[in-house]
């Protein structure tokens, strides 16, 4: 008998845990991926640094255990609820804190939005994914995660770029580094060093930002804000728990901040779609018969991003939801493991006490997250792509095309014609969130009267009807190739 001459793919299954170094070294990859969005929220916020860091870890373990340990999902600030927070706060200047009496009630607002995705997940629980699908199709999720990429496009050329408070084109060398150091890592290397380029890549980055310093004095290092905001400098000390607040009662901030949670849940679904496509391409790379079946817990998915939303709201952390950067750190590396992710909210929660730790991962320079951050939210905006094709969708179907260029031009332009913010009707609608609505409200339109009959998936049994429909086609075709032979 032959050998089997096949190269099994790597990587870790949800279920499977790496040996302990590995865990700790993918942890640290998936804490270095989510700190630069959840860190900037909390500046743009005006909420504290360490709560901010400490909540995302804290609302990652319940959001874990709550889905029964199946869902390997971050957890982590989210810039949907900016301008809500901004609006009903009045924001504050970079890296200053906002009053405690503000940030409750905030926190309010946030606790109380967490209702929403529950209630959409218990929905979904009851009726079936079926029924969240005819409202979510792929001509919905894929184009959302397209835009939730493409509209952080430009955070990651500004960060990349000499637009800062360095004014030197040595910014473009850092960020350039970074990014083609991550791309080889992520493209040659192989094993367990092929896994961890978002590691190694920031990493290079750094290298070449410290051979600037000593070389050409050239400082792109950056330190925290000063706490008190009197100035710039490293928060002292070794240990500092965060700084925890009591959520106060305000309607107004439930009226602000509850209703964008609507617009997590189309970018969650697209999320649990993305898991889904790539776990599963992986275990059958791996030669598995297990079929991870992570679609199918998108109610299970948003009850627990609900409840991530309260456990954050609760200690002081602005609103959040799971994180496409670290779902694209998992595709990149192909490490899904749960015990990965249950590492790096451990590691995130001592962050976020351990003042040297936060102070050395802030002083990552800018352009070495910029030079990141363009692979991350490329790959978000190809995973929605990735959902198109895994779910067959029908490219040429007007309708189809009608939905997905509604979103794109609603997301996209809203973004880069209004700040992120439309103007409608007195109201400050999220770029996001308006194009998810629209286009959800636009295929619901053109569905009315309207039968589909979808194609069966790929390794899903044919039924009976199918297999006797197609079986007449080739006997069909059969007989006119024989009439042509004739």
């Amino acid at each position: 008998m032959a050998s089997d001459t096949r190269t099994k793919a790597i990587g870790y299954l949800p279920d499977e845990c790496p040996s302990p170094w590995r865990l700790i070294l993918y942890a640290l990859q998936q804490v270095i991926v989510m700190f630069p969005a959840t860190v900037t929220v909390a500046l743009l916020t005006g909420f504290h640094i360490s709560t901010t860091i400490f909540a995302s870890g804290l609302a990652t373990i319940c959001f874990i255990l709550i889905t029964g340990r199946k869902l390997p999902l971050y957890y982590g600030s989210s810039f949907a609820y900016l301008s809500a927070i901004l609006g009903l706060t009045g924001g504050a200047e970079m890296g200053q804190l906002l009053p405690d009496p503000l940030i409750s009630q905030a926190q309010f607002g946030i606790i109380m939005s967490g209702f929403v995705s529950i209630a959409a997940g218990l929905i979904i629980k009851r009726f079936g994914r079926e029924a969240i699908e005819k409202v979510l199709p792929s001509t919905i999720t894929g184009p959302i995660a397209m835009i939730i990429g493409l509209t952080l496009a430009g955070n990651a050329l500004t960060d990349a770029s000499p637009a800062g408070s360095v004014d030197t084109d040595w910014v473009w060398v850092v960020s350039l580094v970074t990014l083609l150091a991550t791309i080889f890592f992520s493209v040659y290397l192989k094993g367990v060093w092929g896994q961890i380029p978002l590691l190694l890549g920031p990493l290079v980055g750094c290298i070449v930002a410290a051979i600037l310093y000593f070389a050409a004095d050239v400082n792109l290092f950056r330190v925290l804000p000063d706490m008190s905001g009197s100035g710039i400098e490293v928060i002292p000390g070794v240990l500092k728990l965060p700084h925890f607040t009591l959520p106060t009662p305000s309607w107004a901030a439930v009226a602000a901040i509850m209703p964008i949670a609507i617009a997590t849940i189309p970018e969650s679904t697209a999320h649990v779609y993305q898991l889904d496509i790539y776990i599963n391409d992986l275990a059958r790379k791996k030669g598995s018969n297990k079929r991870y079946k992570i679609a199918d817990l998108l109610g299970l998915n948003l009850i627990g991003d609900g409840i991530g939303d309260m456990v954050a709201g609760a200690v002081g952390g602005p609103a959040g939801t799971n994180y496409g950067e670290n779902i694209s750190a998992m595709a990149i590396t192909k490490v899904f493991s749960i015990p990965v992710l249950l590492c790096a909210s451990v590691i995130a929660m001592i962050v976020a006490c351990f003042t040297p730790l936060i102070n050395a991962i802030y002083a990552i320079p800018t352009a070495v997250i910029g030079g990141m951050e363009v692979y991350l939210f490329g790959a978000i905006a190809a995973q929605g792509i990735a959902i198109m094709i895994d779910k067959k969708t029908d490219m040429f179907s007007s309708k189809n095309i009608a939905v997905i260029a509604s979103i794109m031009v609603i997301g996209v332009g809203g973004q880069y014609a209004f700040g992120g913010n439309i103007p409608f009707f007195g109201l400050n609608v999220p770029c996001v969130a308006g194009a998810a609505i629209f286009g959800i409200i636009l295929n619901l339109l053109l569905s009315i009267g309207q039968k589909e009959t979808p194609a069966p998936e790929i390794g899903e049994p044919l039924h009976e009807e199918n297999a006797t429909v197609i079986l007449e086609e080739a006997i069909s075709v059969h007989e006119v190739k024989e009439t042509e032979d004739r």
